[in-house]
């Protein structure tokens, strides 16, 4: 930018030995293998893991940065607060995929861009659901009889992914040689992303959800999937309807996508498996239909809030597979966001625009999923 000088703040998790890889790039120490770069342009690059309020290294220094950069795997979460005390900021972004810890209004409402690594995340998820999958299925613990009792082949069951972007392609292109029956539920049809691969679409979420062995969730936190939907009836069908929020407003309760009726809409005993976002479920409902068997196993590395705090109900619930969040991160997916993250700090330092399909908010607009 003519030689304009940015203050880069990056918020990463601490590496500690596992740092000493150098492919190991999401982390405070190697910091996205950014900062030689940065700071031969004569940027100033901080990274930082301490972001939770109100006195984090990241609070303490927004008041003249210029760039934040977040993380889903450690997310500083954005809010309208931390915006509106950043009166320098004019870019925020998310090193992987998913934006949801910004306030996505008050960034429009300031004009600050947000962007995200679109893509970056898409084969390390698919392959993790699928690993989730057959971890569920096959009742994987060290109690034989226990194993023996509810294991089950994966072949000649019905796997669906809620969702028709990239992921649940992935995934569904990842079942094709396993002889299972594949479904996926969209409000559109992508005919060019799966016919030829023979997955169905079904355009009816409970109907999809009642021929479903196992169901994977593949679609973004929004106004839409956080809240629990109205249920419509036009001319004798059954359409699902969500609110949209233009701030933080509790037009329903918050019970996620996935809530009871949701969840009892299910066949019972089927497995749900959850790398998108924690709160699109109602963590509470997940709890007891794992209890009352309505689920057969809840797997995922995603949680409402990130880090799950010690005593959160899913890491002791029974018939679970759930992680830390780590499934869009393999060493992989890192030296594909992180060469993301510099693309979109080179063409921003050039005044270029960034791909389309990274930016989230531009020039006060919200993308169109997130709306």
């Amino acid at each position: 930018m003519g030689g304009e000088k940015k203050k880069i703040v990056a918020v990463l998790p601490k590496g500690g030995p596992a740092a000493k890889n150098p492919k190991y790039l999401n982390c405070v120490e190697n910091g996205l293998g950014l900062r030689e770069w940065l700071e031969s342009l004569g940027h100033t690059y901080i990274t930082t893991a301490d972001k939770e309020p109100p006195d984090s290294e990241l609070d303490k220094n927004l008041p003249d940065t210029n760039i934040v950069i977040t993380t889903p795997f450690h997310p500083a979460y954005m809010t309208r607060e931390r915006i509106m005390k950043a009166p320098k900021l004019e870019l925020i972004l998310t090193a992987g995929v998913g934006s949801d810890h910004i306030d996505l209004h008050a960034a429009a409402d300031k004009g600050i861009t947000v962007a995200e690594v679109t893509g970056s995340n898409v084969e390390s998820v698919a392959e993790d659901e699928v690993m989730r999958m057959l971890i569920l299925v096959i009742n994987n613990q060290w109690d034989v009889p226990a194993v023996a009792g509810k294991a089950y082949d994966i072949k000649g069951k019905t796997v669906g992914t809620v969702g028709g972007g990239r992921i649940s392609h992935h995934v569904m292109k990842r079942l094709e040689p396993w002889d299972v029956k594949r479904l996926y539920y969209d409000r559109h049809q992508k005919a060019d992303r799966f016919d030829k691969m023979g997955v169905e679409w079904e355009k009816d979420l409970n109907s999809f959800l009642s021929k479903c062995d196992i169901v994977t969730i593949n679609v973004p936190l929004t106004d839409s999937t956080r809240q629990a939907p109205k249920l419509l009836v036009f001319n004798s069908n059954l359409y699902t309807a969500y609110p949209t929020c233009e701030r933080d407003e509790e037009v329903l309760p918050r019970r996620g996508m996935f809530n009871k009726e949701t969840i009892g809409k299910m066949k019972r005993g089927a497995y749900l498996i959850n790398n998108a976002r924690g709160a699109i479920v109602d963590q509470d409902a997940v709890v007891e239909a794992l209890k009352s068997g309505q689920l057969g196993g809840y797997a995922g590395d995603v949680w409402p809030q990130q880090p799950a705090p010690p005593n959160h109900p899913w890491r002791h619930m029974p018939n679970h597979a759930m992680t830390p969040h780590v499934s869009g991160t393999t060493l992989d997916a890192q030296e594909r966001y992180s060469k993301g993250v510099r693309e979109m700090l080179e063409a921003w330092f050039e005044h270029k625009p960034f791909k389309e399909d990274y930016y989230i908010v531009r020039e006060g607009e919200l993308a169109p999923q997130y709306r």
